[in-house]
């Protein structure tokens, strides 16, 4: 039987989502963990299959699972009938580089071939091409998103294109990696689709790592909570 531990913290839909999920998925057992520090235990924890936060805060979380996995990032998997894509970085300390964010875009191609999609990935920048000289901080990330594609362009034989800031082009041309300019600004992103405009996401899948662990948000609704069940259960370890 396979387990998955889930963190319980102040939000509580998850509770009611792990009801909703076991009802669909008898078989699955679901191991409530309720502190920081075990949920990091259950992710070291050879008996248990896929971790999802749930709702326990982030920042100890990914701090802890750092010193045993340096390299890991985040990518946000939004999947619904008119849209599906990997959004990242989204934690506000991630994707500081354009090295990490390259980093990024290999691990969200690698995830999609691996389950047998074909990427087709956007470059974001906090401006369009022309707005370069309107501040040190967008003339800086224009620059980047363009030292960017042509990393991924050189070193990948995967379709990519730098949308500057018109993140809606991208997605209504069916790019499925969005690779945001810094974690602050996916974040948001992440906040405005998903838990403002109710778009479907099954949570962040977590690279770097030979554990299944899904990160959530800790404002995440029910349907939200059980899509990232579904996919801790389904998914196969990269």
């Amino acid at each position: 039987m396979k387990t998955i531990a889930i963190g319980v913290g102040e939000n509580e839909n998850i509770i009611q989502a792990c009801h909703i999920f076991k009802e669909k998925h008898p078989k699955t057992n679901l191991k409530l963990i309720y502190s920081d520090e075990d949920l990091v235990k259950a992710v070291l924890d050879d008996k248990i299959d896929s971790v999802v936060r749930g709702s326990l805060p982030a920042s100890n979380i990914m701090k802890e699972l750092k010193e045993t996995y340096p390299d890991i990032s985040r990518a946000t998997y939004v999947n619904g009938d008119e849209h599906e894509f990997l959004l990242s970085p989204v934690g506000i300390d991630e994707g500081t580089g354009v090295e990490e964010r390259f980093k990024i875009a290999e691990n969200c191609i690698d995830f999609l071939k691996s389950v047998g999609k074909t990427p087709k990935i956007a470059v974001l920048a906090e401006g369009r091409e022309d707005d370069f000289g309107r501040g040190n901080e967008v003339s800086k990330s224009i620059t980047e998103s363009k030292k960017l594609t042509k990393l991924i362009q050189e070193n990948t034989s995967e379709e990519v294109k730098n949308y500057f800031i018109l993140i809606e082009k991208a997605i209504n041309d069916g790019c499925n990696v969005i690779i945001a300019p810094n974690g602050r600004v996916g974040n948001i992103v992440f906040r405005t689709l998903v838990l403002l405009n109710s778009w479907p996401s099954y949570g962040a899948i977590t690279f770097g790592m030979d554990k299944i662990y899904i990160d959530t948000s800790r404002d995440q609704s029910i349907d939200g909570y059980v899509r990232s069940l579904i996919l801790a259960n389904d998914i196969e370890k990269l």
